[in-house]
């Protein structure tokens, strides 16, 4: 006998949005995509593509798309958001009612919530009312225009009810995607965030010319900021050295496909924040996240140079280049490698 198809939701039908609708499936699932504008959901129904954010992409049947997220929701047994961190409880709040009692919701968020510091997680338990073992996060070196394209990658399902994260494994686990599960979604969630700092960071070095010797300086030392404050907040430093600390850093640090750290090129180069942001649609979401990330490290009593440097030529106070001299100024007394 057949089992049933599960039923997945996904809100909404950005680059991310769409790659993990197609690993979904490809694992033999049903997807509904929300999507903000008819356009893009004609393409997706009509043309089989999602032309605005992964053209060329070819989408199977088993994806279908609407602007309509009550529909989209209809009898969904697992709910994935993938909409900015920064927008997620605005969004959150309109759709919770919708969504099932006892559908699982899945975070693809990579955030920290600007004035609560919530991580993603909390926000959607906030938001939702739901149990935390109802809540779970995938996080992993990911770039959606490689998933998308079906090359091999890897990631990690966490959720604290460890049977739920195997349940989401299965359902993700397909041809070119390898799911691995934890119970660690603190470490998961900061490492995810994290990364898009550093990636900001390095994306400076880089466009300002800057060769290998200073980027894997960066990303060695943003590693360490990373876990300082992951395990100060209690969690587990393993998680930092797996797919959702080192494996995440390292892609988001030297692709160029990665949008945070082609933001960062951007401000080495001389951009300011606000150009970039006039040039592209795209959000890089290490450039909303680096403030609350240096207060999280601040109200936890964690030094975090990288966050506040970044944080500070974001702002416009201080040049890619002040803060590369910066970290190579600071006083070396109190660290070691």
């Amino acid at each position: 006998m057949t089992e049933p198809r599960t039923k997945v939701a996904v809100f909404s039908a950005g680059s991310w949005g769409t790659a993990f609708s197609l690993v979904l499936a490809d694992a033999g699932n049903d997807v509904s995509l929300w999507a903000r504008r008819d356009d893009v959901v004609e393409a997706v129904n009509d043309r089989r593509e999602n032309t605005d954010y992964l053209p060329g992409i070819e989408l199977p049947p088993s994806i279908s798309a609407s602007t309509d997220p009550e529909q989209v929701a209809a009898d969904a047994d697992v709910v994935v958001l993938t909409v900015p961190s920064q927008s997620l409880r605005e969004n959150l709040t309109a759709w919770a009612p919708i969504i099932p009692e006892k559908a699982t919701m899945v975070s693809l968020m990579k955030g920290v919530e600007l004035g609560s510091l919530m991580r993603m997680s909390e926000v959607i338990q906030e938001v939702t009312d739901a149990s935390a073992d109802r809540i779970a996060v995938i996080s992993g070196p990911n770039l959606a225009r490689e998933i998308a394209r079906r090359e091999p990658a890897a990631s990690v399902v966490a959720c604290v009810d460890e049977d739920r994260a195997k349940q989401l494994q299965a359902i993700t686990h397909g041809p070119s995607f390898r799911p691995y599960t934890s119970v660690d979604v603190l470490g998961c969630e900061i490492g995810g965030a994290y990364k898009n700092v550093v990636g900001l960071a390095v994306g400076m070095a880089v466009g300002l010319g800057f060769g290998d010797n200073t980027t894997a300086s960066v990303i060695t030392r943003g590693l360490a900021e990373t876990a300082r404050l992951a395990t100060a907040q209690g969690a587990n430093p393993l998680t930092l050295m797996g797919l959702a600390g080192l494996g995440d850093l390292v892609a988001t640090c030297s692709s160029p496909l990665s949008r945070n750290r082609t933001f960062g090129e951007r401000l080495g180069q001389g951009m300011t924040t606000e150009e970039i942001y006039g040039s592209t649609r795209q959000v890089a979401e290490g450039a909303k996240s680096c403030k609350s990330l240096l207060a999280l490290a601040e109200r936890t009593g964690v030094d975090a140079p990288i966050a506040q440097a970044v944080d500070a030529v974001v702002d416009g106070r201080m040049t890619a280049l002040d803060m590369m001299s910066s970290f190579i100024a600071r006083d070396t007394k109190a660290e070691r490698d």
